[in-house]
């Protein structure tokens, strides 16, 4: 066997595993149908937005795999095979998560069966459960890259350095970043997606059912509870899996690209057993081992003491964990021995040709494993229970809200000081040791252990579904004791792999803008520069907006779901006494159409963002963007990850009660209330934004490596940007009183001369006057449109200033997009109690607030405010216009964009999950009206 497959080999032995594992979880007892019911809930729920999000990115995946097509014919070292190697790495990201997903949802009532027979065994459970989701995302991501690489690499340059030499690699390496590309962009997706999703519903079912109606977490009389629990998994199994994965693609990749240069410098004289690409293959050598050594791991995890409390689960947990980072570094040290050459020559930035040893090369190794532990502990000093931090919030939650939130802001702010200095420290020690291919081999070193720290992560919400299933049974009180410990547990380990996360994608961003700098040929990044010291700015704003992008959509998706909580508690009868079924469907619904409408601004952002300023302000400014956007976005990353994780465990910390002023205070206390309050603010800070950026800092990167030799080829051209002429248009303030009413309005004074087509003049409209059109679209793409006939009118001009009011008769809606047969059936859904219920409301009207015409040469705008009607419910709507002469008078022409779930808008989607995902309609309905004026 050649020693280059050892790499899948040991792919295949991790994925082998994850599959005797799985077949282990799914044996295991179920509970009774009651529980099974319920787990059977979240699993549809779960896989169904799993579903619809793959429905969505389906789209993307073939508009970028379009656009690399492209960027590939443009230059040599860039051949039309990225195009298939992204397709396949997002493939293989999506078959991650939904692995992750189904055994994690497939564990939950197996854990929760388990609690009822004993601690170790719920404990066994879980755990698998998450080395399910461990083993599948390094498997897959190893065994894809390697297999991807072999093929390359034989295809291009027939299994040979030499035959090429590096310009060659180059090509197979830029090819090869196609797969990490599409790996991270399903990741952005499945982070920033899943975290809106599951805090949009943690954020409803705490509001309302534990402030506001104080009930239990997890009470089924909740109609959130189903899709917190969903959220769960959607969140922190899924978006974990997919982010891990991808920083686990990227950190070999860069350690790939940087080895290729080593052996440059070296004259390509290396002589190993890998054809001489020895520096490429370590990274991929070292994760394969990391595999195995997580696999020896797991079996270090277990209790036998009944009666275990927190600490001793933990630390079960923390010796299978550093069983395999100490077994990684062992190896290490041999394997490094063996495929790299006893001295190097490496090419040190400003330094020239640098002579470094295979030795040195190992102490990056250990930097890069001791930053993976060191994090861990550090993340858990700052959020975990009984920790000092953690007790400070708590103690201020006596006071109320406002000073719990402030003390846990600045844990959050405080907390960044010990990471960034490990951070630098990391950097500068790997990089004296063996350069920039050193740091990148630290990174590789960390991320070794990605199966075990992906377990150990998975095995939390693994738990917390498992004590929600129990509370929503009614099972007895020592199961949900024991769940409770575990999810305690989770909890806190959940906060460990977020900090791991962070760290893993500081040091793969480093390593991937040690390639993009070596790919794009550029001497340096020049502050000195103004338009590099400007992109720097930009880079450093950009995650800063990220963050209030994904605050906002949860806060948004957040509101929505506390008003249908709050709605079914109010109009269903009996659901406090438990008489009454809640309606768990509705608030999924809610959470699934909120996270996907709402990940595409923040996705677009992140990916369009470094093309555009590579393109414009060429390489040396995209790489000062990129530096803003890595060091701005760890800083953020580690602020709301360890801010979110206090918060959490500090409103934990009553559940056994807490001493505040020498009293002890438990749930359901006003000290509590608080805790609640602040806990609902860290949820997005640590489950949605912070997270998100860990892909922000990979994804800019990654886009900026793909781009780079396009980037290297012009930035000899000296073109990195243009003048802009000043417009020569003078404006003035035109200021009309109507009323005792101020109203203002632009007037040109250049150019022709503007005039109001109409003044003191009102007019009557009958139907025949009024014509409307609606357009309205699905998540998935799809849109329809179609018309509506006016019913009667009034438009009125004083002084310049226009009002009125228009009536649409909704009886007479219709469908005209598609077939006589489709427009029928979607004119009678729209016309049903589901969307407009015309037969019950048959008018709605737009009473237009007074607002100054903006006089025009042959039109007169009109951008106003008005109050809509539909349904019965009124509400203020912006809406832009313009008014034109024809022959026989004037046309007013208005078009508005409202939000249907404002007015009751809504549709079913005819049973529990049906069709989720390609039925979704977004909330969004374009109206125009036009009105003939006589």
């Amino acid at each position: 066997m050649e020693t280059i497959y050892l790499v899948p080999l040991m792919a295949l032995i991790g994925l082998i595993v994850m599959v005797i594992k799985s077949r282990w979880v799914n044996a295991q007892d179920a509970g009774d149908e009651k529980m099974q019911t319920l787990a059977n809930h979240i699993r549809e729920g779960a896989l169904a937005f799993l579903h619809a999000e793959y429905r969505v990115l389906m789209i993307f995946v073939v508009i970028a795999g379009i656009l690399l097509g492209v960027v590939s014919s443009m230059v040599e070292t860039t051949h039309w095979f990225i195009v298939v190697a992204f397709v396949i790495g997002a493939i293989f990201s999506a078959v991650a998560g939904n692995i992750g997903m189904r055994v994690a949802t497939a564990a939950n009532v197996r854990t929760t069966q388990a609690a009822r027979t004993s601690l170790p065994q719920a404990l066994k459970v879980s755990f698998s459960g998450g080395t399910v989701m461990g083993l599948g995302v390094a498997g897959l991501a190893v065994l894809g890259l390697s297999m991807l690489f072999i093929f390359l690499f034989s295809f291009f340059m027939g299994g040979d350095w030499s035959q090429g030499g590096t310009d060659m690699m180059t090509v197979v390496l830029e090819t090869l970043a196609g797969f990490s590309l599409g790996a991270e962009s399903i990741a952005l997706f499945a982070r920033v997606g899943g975290g809106i999703y599951t805090k949009a519903a943690d954020v409803g079912a705490d509001l309302v059912g534990k402030v506001e109606a104080g009930i239990p977490e997890d009470d089924p009389r909740n109609p959130a509870t189903i899709a917190d629990n969903v959220g769960d998994n959607v969140g922190d199994v899924a978006g974990m899996g997919a982010d891990l994965f991808g920083s686990y693609v990227a950190t070999m990749l860069a350690a790939m690209v940087l080895g290729n240069y080593v052996i440059r410098d070296m004259g390509g004289s290396i002589v190993d057993e890998f054809g001489g690409i020895g520096t490429i293959m370590l990274p991929l050598i070292i994760a394969g081992l990391g595999i195995i050594f997580s696999i020896i791991g797991t079996m270090f995890i277990s209790i036998k003491d009944n009666d275990a409390k927190e600490s001793q689960v933990q630390g079960a947990l923390n010796r299978g964990n550093w069983a395999s980072i100490l077994l990684t570094a062992v190896a290490s040290f041999f394997v490094i021995q063996w495929m790299l050459p006893e001295q190097m020559q490496m090419d040190f930035f400003g330094e020239g040709i640098v002579t470094v040893t295979s030795m040195d090369v190992f102490w990056a190794v250990l930097i890069g494993l001791f930053v993976g532990g060191a994090i861990s502990y550090m993340t858990e000093y700052y959020t975990g229970l009984g920790k000092k931090p953690v007790l400070e919030i708590v103690q201020n939650s006596s006071t109320g809200a406002a000073t719990n939130i402030i003390a846990g802001l600045s844990t959050g702010m405080i907390s960044t000081l010990y990471p960034i200095l490990l951070f630098a420290g990391a950097i500068w020690g790997a990089y004296e040791m063996a350069g920039f291919y050193g740091v990148s081999i630290a990174a590789s070193a960390m991320m070794a252990t990605t199966a075990m720290q992906l377990a150990i992560d998975a095995f939390g919400p693994i738990a917390d579904n498992a004590g929600g299933v129990a509370e929503m049974s009614g099972l007895p009180e020592e199961v949900r004791e024991r769940t409770d410990i575990l999810d305690s547990v989770g909890n806190t380990t959940a906060a460990i792999g977020k900090g791991f996360a962070i760290a893993s994608a500081a040091l793969t961003a480093l390593a991937l803008f040690a390639a993009y700098v070596t790919f794009t040929g550029i001497e340096g990044i020049n502050i000195y520069k103004a338009d590099v010291l400007a992109a720097l700015f930009v880079g450093g704003m950009i995650p800063v907006v990220f963050s209030a992008l994904a605050m906002r959509s949860v806060g948004k998706a957040a509101m929505e779901m506390v008003k249908e909580v709050r709605r079914q508690f109010k109009e269903i009868p009996g659901i406090m006494e438990g008489t009454g079924k809640p309606e768990y469907g509705k608030c999924v619904d809610i959470s699934t159409k909120a996270a996907l409408r709402e990940m595409m601004l923040p996705g677009a952002i992140t990916i369009i963002t470094p093309i555009l300023v590579g393109f414009i302000m060429g390489a040396e400014a995209l790489g000062a963007y990129m530096a803003g956007v890595l060091v701005s976005g760890v800083l953020w990353a580690i602020f709301q990850n360890n801010a979110g994780g206090a918060w959490d465990n500090a409103k934990k910390s009553f559940e056994a009660g807490v001493m505040i002023d020498g009293e002890m205070t438990y749930k359901g206390s006003e000290a509590h209330k608080a805790a609640v309050t602040g806990d609902t603010v860290g949820d997005p800070f640590k489950d949605t934004s912070g997270p998100s950026m860990n892909i922000l800092i990979k994804l800019t990167c990654l886009v900026g490596l793909v781009i780079a030799p396009i980037l290297g080829e012009m930035s000899g051209q000296g073109a990195h940007g243009n003048a802009h002429n000043a417009s020569d248009i003078e404006t003035a303030v035109k200021v009309t009183t109507v009323d005792g009413v101020q109203h203002t309005a632009l007037t040109s004074s250049a150019g022709p001369k503007s005039t109001l087509l109409i003044n003191n003049e009102g007019f009557e409209l009958s139907g025949e006057d009024i014509q409307a059109q609606w357009f309205g679209s699905k998540i998935t793409g799809a849109n329809h449109s179609g018309t509506i006939q006016g019913k009667k009118g009034e438009v009125r001009v004083e002084e310049g200033v226009i009002s009125g009011t228009v009536v649409l008769d909704m009886t007479t809606l219709q469908a005209t997009d598609q077939s006589d047969e489709k427009n029928t059936k979607l004119t009678g859904h729209l016309k049903s109690d589901d969307f407009f219920a015309v037969d019950e409301y048959p008018e709605a009207s737009f009473e237009i607030e007074p607002i100054a015409i903006d006089e025009g040469v042959n039109s007169n705008s009109i951008n106003g405010k008005g109050v809509l009607t539909l349904r019965g419910k009124s509400d203020r709507e912006g809406f832009e216009g313009y008014l034109t002469k024809t022959d026989g008078g004037y046309l007013l022409e208005a078009k508005m964009t409202f939000d249907r779930s404002k007015y009751d808008v809504k549709y079913g989607s005819g049973s529990f999950f049906e069709d989720l995902g390609d039925d979704m309609i977004s909330d969004e309905i374009g109206v125009k009206v036009i009105m003939s004026l006589r």
